[in-house]
């Protein structure tokens, strides 16, 4: 089967503390979340969106609250792109998080690290 886009179209991080959750990928990542209207019949969920650029091959995303829904390990690993993945791993524990794999050769496919952020999600940066 011959792909005619990425796969990934959507991603959500489930957090505990929408406010805190917000704060660590704002300072981590340099960018600020947008927050998303209450969606009609889901009173107990919210959302924050990251920063999207319409028709971009990247997936878009969101921060996600719901009560059904706990965050923590072993879910979804999600890669931001970066320029230099170190320098958003340098944020990460300032920022609440941990850095759980420092930034690593992956040869010809660039270099990446894995860090937990401040929910207990486990997220990685890649950067070429």
């Amino acid at each position: 089967m011959e792909l005619k886009q990425n796969l990934v179209c959507w991603f959500e991080i489930y957090v505990n503390d929408m406010e805190r959750a917000k704060k660590f990928y704002g300072r981590v990542l340099n960018l600020e979340l947008m927050d998303a209207p209450e969606m009609e019949g889901m009173p107990d969920m919210q959302m924050a969106f990251f920063p999207w650029v319409d028709a971009s091959p990247n997936a878009g995303g969101a921060l996600v609250k719901m009560n059904d829904m706990p965050a923590g390990a072993g879910g979804t690993m999600i890669y931001f792109q970066c320029d230099d993945c170190s320098v958003e791993e340098s944020r990460v524990e300032s920022a609440g998080g941990n850095v759980v794999q420092p930034k690593m050769s992956l040869g010809e496919h660039g270099f990446c690290s894995m860090c937990m952020d401040s929910e207990g999600n486990i997220f990685g940066l890649h950067s070429q």
